[in-house]
C-alpha cells in the first residue's frame, strides 16, 4: 500500500507537463509516427513514465481488493489514481492546443474549425468526467 501511495503523491507537475517544455522546433504535421509525430511526441517518454506509475496505482488497488483492504483507504487510492490519469489528460490537452490546434489556427480553414470543435469537444469530455 505505502508504493500506491507514494506514486498517488506524484503530481503530473513533477515532469514538467503544465506548460513547461514545448518544443517550436518541432514537424507541424501530424502524422503520429510518420515523421512529424504529435505535440506530445517531445515528451513520450514522460507521458510513458507517468503511465507507468498509474499502471502501478491500478495494479495496487487490485491487491487491496484482493487483500480485504478497508473500503476507505481503497477509495483514496481510487481517488489519488483518478486525479494521476486527470494530470495525464490536462498535460496532452496542452501539448494538444499548444501544437496541433495552434498549427490548425495558423493554416486556418475548415480544418482550423474541425481542431478546435475536436478540442472543445475533449475538454468537455474531461469535464464531465
Amino acid at each position: 500500500m505505502e508504493e500506491v501511495a507514494a506514486a498517488a503523491a506524484l503530481s503530473g507537475s513533477e515532469i514538467g507537463f503544465h506548460g513547461a517544455g514545448h518544443s517550436a522546433g518541432h514537424a507541424s504535421g501530424h502524422g503520429g509516427g510518420h515523421g512529424g509525430g504529435y505535440g506530445y511526441t517531445p515528451r513520450k517518454e514522460d507521458y510513458l513514465k507517468r503511465l507507468r506509475r498509474i499502471e502501478g496505482q491500478v495494479r495496487g488497488l487490485q491487491r487491496m481488493v484482493d487483500e480485504d483492504s478497508y473500503c476507505i483507504d481503497i477509495l483514496t487510492q481510487v481517488s489519488a489514481a483518478t486525479k494521476a490519469l486527470q494530470s495525464v489528460a490536462i498535460g496532452l490537452l496542452e501539448e494538444h492546443l499548444a501544437h496541433c490546434v495552434a498549427d490548425a489556427v495558423a493554416q486556418g480553414g475548415e480544418t482550423a474549425d474541425a481542431k478546435v470543435k475536436e478540442a472543445a469537444d475533449a475538454i468537455a469530455r474531461l469535464v464531465r468526467s
